[in-house]
């Protein structure tokens, strides 16, 4: 089969399994998104409230269900999945009703949460409306499940991109492929939050550089196009995101031209653009956030400290945080030596991904901002990893590329043809990345 049919059929696998959990993953923050989506199109406060309350109550119907299913004492018992949804459903909807009543309601957000968390949802917009069509279409449920797939697919279909630029053999790019789905990252990416769509930008992004750096003229401005493009579109998903990647791609770049200088090179023109964009998507940033009045980062810290605001704000935060900070990163080392398999395939893929220095940097750049992500955010109970999330880039395309230079160390591999031969995408190989 072409490349092209195999990077489907993985697809079509993935989706495929998906089915096996259509509802249940919703987290404490996905009632804000899909409520801000329904919004949008058009839905009342009331109705976006009963629409997107009845979604979650489902889930956590769906997930008592379950549980009791295999629950050795109680595994007979009658179904709670009615009971669970109804008094959910009561509770949820009574919260709303209180603070409706009490004049909390402004903006597309329906208020689950208090004004001041809730103001930080609604300048989020980019999430939300990428759910409207599909929500607007298949409804809630269905909807929601369609575009986490469809963005999780993608942004497998983005790293299988991204090694077939850096011409890396089809076989190993579908690896990198595979592996978004089975490590965290994809179960990340599916849940109906901000973090499947701002993985797919980011891959976007790394993508653009991996063609900015074949140094050809046509590719260095389609490169530069698309992480420009993919951090605009960061800034309204999570601009917290794009500050932190073009921050880091602006350092990378910056970086990888001061050591070619040392050698005796030019900078490349494809470095200088990427870092200019970067730098750029920074003084960008700050100056819209500042314009557009949004939530500063000593909001996030008050948001952080107070537990989401339940208690009174803290006069000395910076002291608090830092040392909060600490504590976190000993805590969450320790968890990591419990079982090493994140730094494991960290070390891994940054082996690989030393094998393309140049593209290594921004590869190793945009990884780093789940870093800064969870640095920002020092809370041990968040689960699942989902902060620092953006890390896992680094071995799912990282691991490729250590698996190619392995390779071809026992046996040379043939020249690959061009993109346009082998992946239909129309895009030149890149022979000056390493």
């Amino acid at each position: 089969m072409r490349p092209r049919t195999w990077v489907l059929v993985l697809a079509a696998v993935f989706a495929v399994l998906q089915l096996a959990n259509v509802t249940g993953r919703d987290t404490p923050d996905s009632k804000n998104y899909v409520s801000y989506a329904l919004a949008l199109g058009g839905a009342q406060p009331r109705e976006a409230a009963v629409r997107t309350i009845a979604w979650v109550c489902a889930g956590q119907a769906s997930k008592a269900a379950r549980a009791q299913s295999v629950d050795v004492v109680r595994f007979h018992a009658p179904s709670p999945a009615g009971r669970v949804a109804a008094r959910c459903r009561r509770d949820e909807l009574r919260r709303v009703e209180h603070r409706s009543a009490a004049g909390r309601t402004g903006g597309h957000v329906v208020p689950f949460v208090g004004a001041r968390l809730r103001a930080i949802f609604e300048v989020r917009p980019g999430y939300p409306v990428f759910l409207l069509p599909f929500v607007t279409v298949f409804g809630v449920t269905w909807g929601v499940w369609l575009a986490s797939v469809l963005v999780t697919v993608a942004g497998g279909v983005l790293v299988f991109l991204v090694l077939r630029t850096l011409s890396v053999p089809v076989p190993l790019a579908l690896t990198g492929q595979a592996l978004y789905y089975l490590l965290p990252v994809g179960t990340t990416a599916m849940r109906p939050m901000t973090e499947g769509l701002m993985l797919a930008l980011t891959l976007t992004a790394v993508w653009g550089c991996a063609l900015a750096l074949t140094g050809r003229a046509g590719t260095v401005r389609a490169g530069a196009v698309l992480v420009a493009g993919a951090l605009a579109a960061l800034f309204a998903v999570k601009h917290a995101q794009a500050l932190f990647l073009g921050g880091c791609l602006a350092g990378a770049g910056a970086a990888v031209a001061l050591a070619r200088r040392r050698r005796g090179r030019a900078a490349g023109s494809g470095v200088v653009a990427i870092a200019a964009v970067g730098g750029a998507a920074v003084a960008g940033t700050l100056l819209l956030a500042r314009l557009l009045h949004y939530p500063s980062e000593a909001e996030s810290m008050q948001d952080l400290l107070t537990g989401h605001y339940a208690h009174p704000d803290r006069v000395r935060p910076w002291p608090e945080f830092l040392h909060l900070e600490w504590d976190f990163w000993v805590e969450w080392l320790r968890r990591q030596l419990l079982s090493p398999v994140f730094p494991a395939v960290l070390a891994a893929g940054a082996w690989g991904a030393r094998r393309r220095p140049a593209f290594g940097a921004f590869l190793l750049a945009a990884a780093g901002t789940g870093i800064l992500t969870q640095a920002g955010h020092p809370d041990i109970a968040i689960g699942g990893d989902r902060l620092i999330v953006p890390a896992w880039l680094l071995p799912v395309v990282g691991v490729p590329l250590l698996l190619d230079a392995l390779l071809s160390r026992v046996a040379p591999v043939p020249a690959q043809g061009s993109l346009d031969e082998v992946s239909g995408a129309g895009l030149p190989e890149a022979h000056s990345m390493r």
